[in-house]
Formats: structure tokens, sequence, C-alpha cells
């Protein structure tokens, strides 16, 4: 994920909270398909377009290119050594404790761009996820992470959200790319984020809609009993991961039709952006 400037401390309500069941098999062959994918897009990329700028700071096309071999590189490098105890980190814990790791992140990007060509980087990665990231994986290994040991299929949730996110910011980048984002790896992260947010703000006064991958509730307030809660939001799930990771602001979704929203606690701005 790109540097973050405004890191939060987990939250003991995230921690305690169950989260839902991934299939790690999907994840698995969606996580490799998007890198595929992303491999082959960035192999056809002029030289001019690897030198533009992102909306990463001082990333690079290239920087973020290469972003994607350390993304999606740890899994293989994870799954080579021995499996490591199990722990009770939470998976929705996971914004709040990548964003102090984002600066040194930000410079050991820098640093693999300007490593080795591109096209070594990602052949290294494939190998290796040829080699350990084989069908028949089992989900409950634990996986040694930057952030502390978490399951693989927890591992691979939070791979599938690098993956979203960055390639869309890769698509940003390079105008006409218009690279898709796979089905079931925008799933997963569009219902991690929503998971997310409702961890963040746990209530049931709003409800946030994303069609056709979350529903969740979230904001203490006045409780419903039947029926549409006080206050609802609704986007598309492409929107929702831009909000939930600062590329959209909230009020310019708005302005932009990207997002409806009423009722009193239907401003979801000061709880934005979940992780970036």
């Amino acid at each position: 994920m790109a540097p973050s400037t405004s890191p939060t401390s987990p939250s003991s309500r995230a921690s305690r909270k169950r989260p839902r069941s991934y299939d790690a098999e999907q994840l698995r062959t969606a996580v490799l398909a998007q890198f595929a994918a992303v491999r082959e897009a960035v192999e056809g990329l002029t030289d001019g377009q690897l030198a533009a700028p992102t909306r990463l700071g001082d990333w690079t096309v290239r920087d973020l290119a290469a972003h994607f071999t350390m993304a999606v590189g740890m899994l293989p490098r994870g799954l080579a050594q021995p499996a490591p105890p199990k722990t009770d980190l939470a998976l929705l814990d996971y914004p709040a404790l990548v964003a102090p790791a984002a600066p040194a992140v930000a410079v050991a990007v820098q640093e693999l761009s300007d490593s080795a060509p591109l096209s070594e980087l990602y052949a290294n990665v494939q190998a290796g996820l040829d080699r350990y990231l084989t069908a028949g994986i089992d989900g409950e290994r634990p996986v040694a992470h930057r952030v502390g040991t978490m399951s693989l299929t927890h591992v691979l949730v939070t791979r599938a959200v690098e993956l979203a996110v960055h390639t869309d910011d890769l698509n940003d980048a390079v105008p006409g790319l218009d690279l898709p984002v796979e089905r079931r790896l925008l799933a997963a992260a569009t219902r991690f984020l929503a998971d997310a947010l409702a961890a963040k703000a746990p209530g049931a006064s709003t409800e946030v809609r994303i069609p056709p991958f979350a529903v969740v509730q979230c904001i203490e307030g006045p409780r419903h009993t039947r029926g549409t809660p006080p206050s609802v939001v609704e986007t598309d799930p492409l929107t929702w991961v831009r909000l939930a990771t600062g590329r959209t602001g909230w009020k310019a979704a708005l302005d932009d039709a990207l997002v409806s929203a009423s009722g009193e606690r239907a401003d979801l701005e000061g709880l934005l952006p979940i992780m970036a």
C-alpha cells in the first residue's frame, strides 16, 4: 500500500470482531490472475510511460510496477520458510498496523525499482508463485507478515487489497491502460474494507451498501427495528475502494454522483480513509 501519513492505533473492537470467512483457493486463483495481468501490462509499457509520475507521492510508474513484485512476492518468500507459531492477530487490525511501516516501504520500493530490470523482478516472483502457491494450499497455514503472523487466507485477503488498489493506481497513471480488476479480487477487497469500516465505527444507525459485494452497518446512533436503517450510503465497488484508501475524497465522490447518502449519519468523511 502507498505511504500513509496518518497512522491510527488498532481498535480493540476490531481485534474482537470475528472476520468473515474467505475461500483460500478462490483468493489464490484471483491473486495469480491479477498478478499475471499486471505483469503483461507492465511489459507493454514504454520507457516514457514507466518514467511518468503517479498519484503516490514520488513514485514513478516504474516504482509502482516494482511495488507489485514486492507486494505479491511476500507470498512465496513467506511460504518458503517454516510455518511460524500461530498468533491471535486479527485481520481487521491490518489497516492500522501497516500504516507505521509505510515510510520504510516507500524507500524499499524505490530501491527495488533501481535494483534490477522489471522483467527480472516479475520473473523471479512468478517462479516463486509457481513453486509455492499451488492448488490445494492450506489456508490455515501461518505465514509471517511484516505486521505479524497471519493465516495464509488472511494474507491473501491483504494481497487482494494491494492488487486491487494498485491496479487502479496504475490505470490512473497510464491513460488508456484500463486494466480490469479481477472480479473475485475486487470482491474480497471491497468486503474487507467494508468490514474494516464497521470495525472502526461500530453501530447500526448507518447501512453502507456496495452492491453486489458487501453490505455493512456502522456508526452509533438510533437503532432500527425493521426495514432500512435511518441512514444509508451506497456506492460501487471501485469507488468504495478508492474512498477507503484515500484515492477519492468523500465530497468529490458526492459531487460526482459516485455516492448516494441519505440520513443524518450518512456522512462518512470523518471515517475515511480506512487505510492509505
